[in-house]
């Protein structure tokens, strides 16, 4: 049976279904966070709920809060590709982590503090201070740990 999960693990319904299974994880990961840090008053998610209400318009709650949680894991999913590509090839669990985790920090970098502000002609964190900065970076973190933490190793051939 493992000798079988293990050669199958190169097959697109394999990728795909470790792909959710990572994307979903991660994405799973960061709500404890981002409720802890939204608690505080702090500023979480914004982009989020500005493409949801892109996508779909005013929604009133409950449906809001459900919707922006399905967005959040179908985004989760997708992000996780790219570094899933990558960590595919990389056997060692503590590579794996650091290399996601810096995966997580670029991508909040880039993505979450350039490109969405820019589409939204928003300020950037970095224009706003450090109070709008560390929570979102933190959660990505976080993603990037979990992603690291349980990406399959590259099947051995």
């Amino acid at each position: 049976m493992q000798e079988t999960r293990v050669a199958n693990r190169g097959t697109p319904r394999a990728w795909i279904r470790e792909v959710l299974r990572s994307g979903i994880l991660a994405g799973l990961a960061m709500v404890p966070f981002a409720a802890i840090f939204r608690a505080r008053g702090l500023r979480v998610n914004e982009y989020g709920r500005k493409t949801l209400e892109l996508v779909v318009g005013h929604v009133a709650e409950p449906a809001h809060t459900t919707l922006t949680f399905i967005q959040h894991l179908i985004i989760s999913c997708g992000v996780a590709v790219p570094i899933l590509l990558v960590l595919a090839r990389v056997p060692r669990r503590r590579d794996r982590i650091w290399i996601a985790v810096a995966y997580g920090a670029g991508f909040y970098v880039v993505v979450n503090s350039l490109l969405l502000p820019f589409a939204f002609g928003d300020p950037t964190p970095w224009q706003l201070g450090f109070e709008t900065i560390y929570p979102s970076l933190f959660i990505h973190l976080v993603y990037g740990f979990v992603i690291g933490w349980i990406a399959r190793p590259p099947a051995r051939t």
